[in-house]
């Protein structure tokens, strides 16, 4: 890869893998276990976060794509690239629409049992940061 798309895509990369670290993997969790926060609440801060969160990882995204697509990558770049989009992708096409529903219903006064669709968002998120940290070692090599 040439120098420009190598530095660019690495940053943003790491960038990315901040964020998800320090949201899903931190701040998410954390706030439920807070005293005096209810779950109505938590979901609605969660719905906030993760909206902000997910804008800027689409930012990001573009901008790594567009790095990588750009330097000529080899195949340790372009396969994280793909795998780290791609669940970014079905995180916000397929699975998160599906926890709004629920937590509407929730926030309107339902009690629900725990979702698979968060399960399933967590597993996605975790792939999502194995790829990230993947690309970024990747990246560095390059």
């Amino acid at each position: 890869m040439n120098a420009t798309s190598a530095g660019i895509a690495t940053a943003a990369t790491f960038i990315w893998f901040g964020m998800v670290l320090a949201i899903s993997f931190m701040e998410a969790p954390l706030k439920f276990r807070a005293p005096g926060v209810t779950v109505p609440i938590a979901l609605g801060i969660g719905r906030i976060v993760f909206r902000a969160l997910n804008r800027a990882e689409t930012v990001l995204a573009a901008a790594v794509i567009a790095a990588v697509a750009s330097g000529g990558p080899p195949v340790s770049v372009t396969v994280p690239t793909c795998l780290a989009t791609v669940s970014l992708a079905v995180q916000l096409l397929v699975i998160r629409p599906a926890l709004n529903r629920r937590s509407d219903r929730v926030l309107a006064g339902e009690t629900l049992p725990r979702s698979r669709a968060h399960l399933f968002y967590v597993a996605t998120e975790a792939v999502k940061a194995v790829a990230l940290l993947a690309l970024g070692i990747g990246l560095l090599a390059a």
